[in-house]
């Protein structure tokens, strides 16, 4: 109990005496001791989520009671507690604060009573509207996007082209909100802040998997759209620009503050040759004057893009070939053909108990991109990288929160099949050993043949 005030004392007899293990259990989480929640008490909520006779919106309305406390630390850890029930608790949680008609109201939340809380007030303010952001993109979509499969037959790839123009916004949004917590790292400076930025980066993680599954189902139905959707495609891909560059410099952060360089992806940035591409089709749409795609052009478009893979980054490995668009029957060759058909594609495979391809570098794919008399290529390079080891100067005072939960499964295991919410629902230390491809667009061709009208 040292280090627990008497309040915290009062607050868990309370609830204790009227029987409620599930509101003693958040008044524990959220004491006011200057340390992320207890482990012990973070198990015990998101097991109580998955009893069917627990009370989910009395957990929920308990964490809103304790994010309304006038103390910083008490707020911060109520935000941190919900936000890990979130991502390892059953989905009905989040699906509870989707469905409230108001949510973590701090806005003005603003502690005076010392130097430390008002800058803490700061980033409570901004964790709040993200864990809002998530509850609103679950009520936009009826999913999680951190809990939704992965790869070529994921939610994000197979989505139809209707409901991914309203998925994207919602998406990016999220994307935004989580960017703008704009931490520094002299800020980690306790276990609080420190186990909230840790389960951001979790979530950036999952988050930029779905979005990078978004884009490249995006691309993949570009030429096929009417111009209304090809406009808002064009629009949703330069944005996706601008937040890979943000989410690089987030990933920087995470280096600095002691996540090993081997277990942050290395992200290199797209070549213009796509977006010159996309605009030059919309063009062709609107009715303005066509580009003839000549060959000097052609040979611009093709050059092969600078290998953005720093020395220390784990070796590649080929993750296959993204499915490829099928061309009008009459312009498919055989070999078009026999290409389609060998493709496989495990697109940022997030699933750590699955099985990686052959060691390899890069590895090109052919992707035919049917209509409009434009035919593309792409190739795509695979990242890898093993999240086994945090610095405990950086992230020591996060006490027993993170350590495993379950025994490492043994190497080449076969996957079983996860229910949506199972998809690296693991603590960040459930992680280790466990490797990550992440597949980027790497260069984007158009042959000499084609012609833009």
């Amino acid at each position: 109990m040292s280090g627990q005030t008497l309040t915290d004392r009062i607050a868990a007899a309370q609830y204790q005496l009227t029987g409620s293990d599930v509101a003693r259990a958040v008044c524990k989480a959220t004491t006011h001791e200057v340390m992320a929640p207890k482990k012990k008490h973070l198990e015990y909520l998101i097991s109580a989520t998955n009893e069917t006779n627990v009370n989910i919106p009395q957990m929920a309305d308990t964490l809103f009671e304790r994010a309304m406390n006038a103390s910083w630390v008490v707020v911060f850890k109520a935000l941190v507690t919900t936000h890990h029930i979130c991502i390892h608790g059953n989905e009905r949680f989040i699906q509870y604060l989707a469905s409230r008609t108001s949510l973590f109201n701090l806005s003005n939340f603003i502690d005076k009573t010392g130097s430390h809380g008002y800058d803490m007030s700061t980033f409570i303010r901004r964790y709040g509207r993200y864990l809002n952001e998530k509850a609103y993109a679950y009520r936009a979509m009826a999913f999680d996007f951190t809990r939704v499969k992965k790869g070529a037959d994921g939610v994000m790839r197979t989505m139809a082209p209707d409901k991914l123009l309203k998925a994207m916004p919602a998406l990016q949004t999220q994307v935004d909100t989580l960017l703008e917590f704009d931490v520094h790292p002299k800020d980690l400076n306790n276990g609080i802040i420190n186990a909230a930025f840790m389960l951001l980066f979790k979530d950036l993680i999952k988050l930029f998997a779905s979005y990078n599954d978004g884009i490249i189902n995006l691309l993949e139905k570009y030429f096929k759209m009417k111009k209304s959707d090809c406009k808002e495609s064009l629009e949703i891909y330069k944005k996706f620009l601008t937040r890979v560059t943000k989410i690089s410099e987030f990933m920087k952060i995470a280096e600095q503050v002691g996540v090993d360089k081997n277990d942050i992806p290395d992200i290199s940035y797209a070549p213009s040759s796509i977006l010159e591409s996309l605009e030059t089709h919309m063009n062709s749409l609107e009715g303005k004057k066509g580009l003839k795609l000549t060959p000097s052009f052609c040979t611009m478009l093709q050059g092969s893009p600078t290998n953005n893979v720093s020395p220390t980054s784990t070796p590649a490995k080929t993750a296959g070939a993204l499915p490829t668009l099928e061309p009008p029957p009459s312009e498919a060759t055989p070999a078009a053909a026999a290409s389609a058909e060998a493709a496989t594609d495990s697109l940022l495979d997030l699933d750590p108990l699955s099985s990686s391809g052959p060691s390899g570098g890069a590895s090109a794919a052919p992707t035919s991109w049917g209509g409009k008399g434009c035919s593309c290529t792409e190739e795509y390079f695979t990242y890898s990288i093993s999240l086994s080891s945090l610095s405990t100067v950086a992230f020591g005072d996060l006490g027993d929160m993170l350590m495993p939960a379950m025994a490492p499964q043994a190497a080449g295991a076969a996957s079983p099949v996860k229910p949506a919410g199972g998809d690296l629902d693991s603590t960040m230390a459930n992680l280790a050993g466990s490797e990550f491809r992440f597949t980027f667009v790497r260069n984007f061709r158009v042959n000499s043949t084609a012609t833009i009208q």
